[in-house]
């Protein structure tokens, strides 16, 4: 019996003081020993005598690089193999979204916002490109002017206005060209349905970049109710699994670090397979928040794409 009082304890979310804590986009709650990693059992133990030092100060913002240059660490996953099922929280699970040190091929996330050309649902154009690398750092927010002219900016879900895109707006090949610039040809893309940001900013692949990883794909879910998968929103992965609230309108930036940070998340759970189940778990039974076109089938006049309330006659290539 006292051996088993003495076995180390999992570290548990907001075990540790807020002075412990460092703050990315949002807080992480880390005790980070300055040999790197995150020890089992320092629940049990005082932090000095531990030989950890104090994180950042709350408020201050570091990305992930910064923190590991300096000798703070994302929390590492050897530890949460003693962790059962039903303890895991979204609260638990963000903090396992440090991106992995592998020398592996460069992690980033593109996405797009559009905004409308016409009243049927395939009538878009691009008007903001993001660019977010694997450890969250934005690489570029642009603005885009659209060659077409504007039916409606779809303000609701987009953000965008006709003063917001006249003012900041840059043309689509040049907005194209930088990203070209920024994306190494060997990086690999990540994000909901990937395929179609992809598309839309006219990336080739094996020459732009390598290859793509979409998280549709990663986080499905076979539900045996049905006996086919599921498939989630990148809201509704991001509610289930980090705690992260997504209001309209969407920002395609916010997107794209979202969209890392579930990679991330993947990348360091996915050969744990108490973790995956618990997961599993988050998003099957996390209630599903209605998205943008459930709530307006048609928005300022356009139609938003739902089958079932599509009256605008286009084709549906999906």
């Amino acid at each position: 019996q006292q051996q088993q009082q003495q076995q180390p304890q999992p570290l548990m979310y907001g075990r540790y003081p807020p002075q412990y804590l460092y703050f990315e986009q949002y807080a992480y709650p880390h005790a980070i020993p300055t040999g790197g990693g995150i020890v089992p059992g320092m629940a049990n133990m005082h932090i000095a005598q531990a030989g950890f030092r104090p994180a950042p100060q709350m408020g201050q913002m570091r990305a992930p690089v910064q923190l590991q240059q300096q000798g703070f660490y994302p929390p590492q996953m050897p530890m949460y193999n003693q962790m059962s099922s039903s303890n895991v929280t979204p609260q638990v699970l963000s903090q396992m979204c440090g991106p992995q040190q592998s020398g592996g091929a460069p992690i980033f996330s593109i996405d797009v916002e559009c905004v409308a050309t016409g009243p049927q649902h395939n009538k878009r154009a691009v008007a903001q490109i993001a660019l977010v690398d694997q450890n969250e750092k934005v690489r570029c927010n642009l603005i885009v002017k659209p060659k077409e002219k504007v039916f409606s900016y779809l303000t609701g879900l987009t953000g965008l206005t006709k003063e917001i895109i006249d003012q900041k707006g840059v043309s689509f090949d040049d907005a194209i060209n930088e990203i070209k610039r920024l994306l190494p040809s060997n990086a690999v893309l990540v994000g909901q349905n990937i395929l179609k940001d992809v598309q839309w900013v006219g990336l080739i692949e094996g020459k732009d970049f390598q290859g793509m990883r979409d998280l549709a794909g990663l986080y499905r879910v076979y539900n045996q109710n049905y006996k086919k998968y599921t498939y989630f929103s990148l809201q509704h992965e991001a509610r289930a699994l980090l705690a992260v609230i997504q209001e309209e309108p969407h920002d395609a930036a916010t997107d794209a670090i979202i969209s890392v940070r579930l990679y991330n998340l993947y990348q360091n759970i996915s050969k744990n397979p108490r973790l995956m189940q618990a997961v599993e778990a988050l998003l099957l039974n996390t209630p599903v928040e209605k998205s943008f076109a459930a709530k307006y089938p048609v928005y300022d006049k356009v139609c938003m794409g739902r089958r079932k309330e599509c009256k605008c006659g286009a084709p549906f290539f999906y």
